[in-house]
């Protein structure tokens, strides 16, 4: 796997509408975009928290195996430490 880009969090927070939507989960940035219409708990939970750390609110709602293993596919980088 190639290196991932790093980010900040100001970098982030430029993409928060809803045709471009990265959120961030444990120090990894994730582009939400094309997943924002299929999201389960629908588009209004996920723009909650476009552009920002959404470590705690996904963490709290319990996702399942499966959502877990759909973050790769959307991974476009980390967090610059």
């Amino acid at each position: 796997m190639a290196k991932l880009k790093e980010l900040t969090p100001e970098e982030v927070a430029r993409h928060c509408t809803e045709v471009d939507v990265f959120i961030i989960i444990q120090g990894n940035v994730y582009d939400c975009t094309e997943f924002l219409k299929d999201h389960p708990g629908g588009e209004d939970i996920i723009m909650e928290v476009a552009g920002e750390d959404a470590t705690e609110a996904f963490d709290d709602v319990g996702h399942s195996d499966e959502a877990r293993e759909m973050l790769p596919k959307m991974i476009v980088g980390k967090i610059k430490q």
